[in-house]
């Protein structure tokens, strides 16, 4: 592996054409220089410059050897650069809800990254009981999830409001069993729908499920079933609240996040305004 340092030397007397101008720009004694340049001879094994001209200039070897040499000064240059700038050099795991993942949200996210350029933000988006889990075997800083109440060490929660919702040009009378639209297993808001049905002694099936709230929604306005979804998600929606069945408490919203202090906690306070804007009561 041929050292940078002997490369550079190398390249600096070819391009002045002397010892001691090389010696000079490079801030080194002639003898110094020399000595770089000697050693790099004997690496390669071939001389790489003609003493006797003047100017001194590249033997064939050395001209054969000058432009690799001149690239790979080039890229150690680059190299340098690249890691001494620290962005996104730290990252901060985030996780949240799909429907969470809204324009303020990420508007705060960029706000953020502007203060902290050495910060990566990796976001996964998911359902909140992996999510939740997730969070507390050590895979996420920061955690959003719904449920239906706030664990002890939560950082903020706010109530979020849900209702049965049907296409707009749905018939008001609903066929028994009822078809629904779902989240997959492990879905909050799937596991309350049927845990209220039941207990309507009603019979249903699952018409529809995705993992995506905006696939539930579309659904929902076709007319393939009914589904218990957040209020503030169906605005502009061409939905609307079921009579089938009566009001349904407010799950919560809920923000977690490991750290108290530091990056990560300027982080969530910045979430957690957010989200105390959108979830603010009327």
């Amino acid at each position: 592996m041929l050292d940078p340092r002997l490369l550079r030397a190398f390249v600096t007397i070819a391009d002045t054409g002397s010892f001691t101008l090389a010696a000079d720009r490079l801030h080194m004694t002639q003898s110094t220089i020399s000595q770089q340049l000697a050693r790099l001879e004997d690496a390669v094994g071939r001389e790489l410059i003609d003493r006797a001209a003047r100017p001194v200039r590249p033997t064939a070897s050395g001209e054969r050897l000058i432009g690799h040499a001149r690239r790979i000064l080039l890229l150690q240059g680059e190299a340098e650069l690249l890691l001494a700038d620290t962005a996104g050099t730290a990252s901060i795991r985030i996780g949240l809800p799909d429907d969470i993942a809204t324009g303020s949200m990420t508007s705060a996210f960029a706000e953020f990254a502007k203060r902290h350029r050495e910060v990566r933000l990796d976001v996964t988006a998911g359902l909140s009981l992996d999510l939740t889990k997730r969070y507390r075997g050590g895979e996420f800083d920061i955690v959003v999830v719904k449920e239906a109440t706030p664990s002890a060490d939560h950082r903020a929660a706010f109530p979020e409001a849900i209702a049965w919702f049907e296409g707009a040009d749905a018939s008001p009378a609903w066929p028994e069993p009822l078809p629904l639209v779902t989240f997959p297993p492990g879905g909050l808001y799937r596991d309350a729908m049927f845990e209220r049905i039941d207990r309507e002694r009603l019979r249903w099936y699952v018409a529809f499920t995705s993992s995506s709230l905006s696939s539930v929604l579309s659904a929902v306005e076709a007319g393939l079933g009914l589904s218990l979804l957040p209020v503030g998600t169906t605005t502009d929606r061409r939905v609307r609240q079921s009579t089938a069945f009566g009001a349904e408490p407010s799950m919560v919203v809920s923000l977690y996040s490991w750290e108290a202090g530091g990056i990560v906690a300027e982080l969530a306070r910045d979430m957690a305004a957010v989200l105390r804007q959108r979830f603010a009561a009327p």
